[in-house]
């Protein structure tokens, strides 16, 4: 069980922009593409192009969509991006059954990993005692990536030893 699970694999570093990004970035994500997410959601292939795009009138797909094509790619671009309107992470909880000591080793390691990548990013940036714009996006993308590894490394401590297994 040392290995970390699906859903950390898949964090991307950066937050997408746009709900259309994010449409696209399931849709490449999901196995067997467009096709195979088109059946998955029971729409003829052209209907989901119209949705994706917005095409013809169609709504964008809907959020219960989305998540139910993410929970088969092991994505959560959606919830990434929701959070990062309001400014906040999304950190999917993890859960008992996939946790030992060995896992909370690992996400240690990860959580230390993406502190360095921090402060590596800010003293990169310092070294013309300016940081830019871009310089900027790219340090709190690297925060966000460690405050989430963080915050799951702490609830999977408390779902791993507390009774019962669960965070409030």
């Amino acid at each position: 069980m040392a290995t970390t699970s699906s859903k950390n694999q898949k964090r991307s570093a950066a937050v997408l922009e746009t709900r259309r990004q994010v449409m696209s970035a399931v849709i490449a994500a999901f196995p067997g593409g467009r096709e195979s997410a088109a059946a998955r959601l029971g729409l003829p292939l052209k209907k989901l192009d119209n949705h994706l795009y917005e095409n013809a009138g169609s709504q964008p797909l809907t959020d219960a969509q989305v998540h139910q094509l993410e929970q088969q790619a092991g994505t959560h671009h959606l919830p990434d991006y929701i959070c990062s309107l309001y400014g906040g992470v999304f950190v999917p909880m993890p859960e008992q059954g996939e946790l030992d000591n060995l896992e909370l080793y690992a996400r240690g390691l990860s959580t230390s990993q993406l502190r360095g990548m921090v402060d590596q990013l800010i003293a990169k940036s310092l070294d013309d005692g300016v940081i830019s714009p871009d310089e900027v996006q790219a340090i709190l993308a690297a925060h966000r990536q460690h405050i989430a590894a963080r915050h799951s490394e702490i609830t999977a401590v408390i779902v791993l030893h507390s009774k019962g297994g669960e965070v409030s």
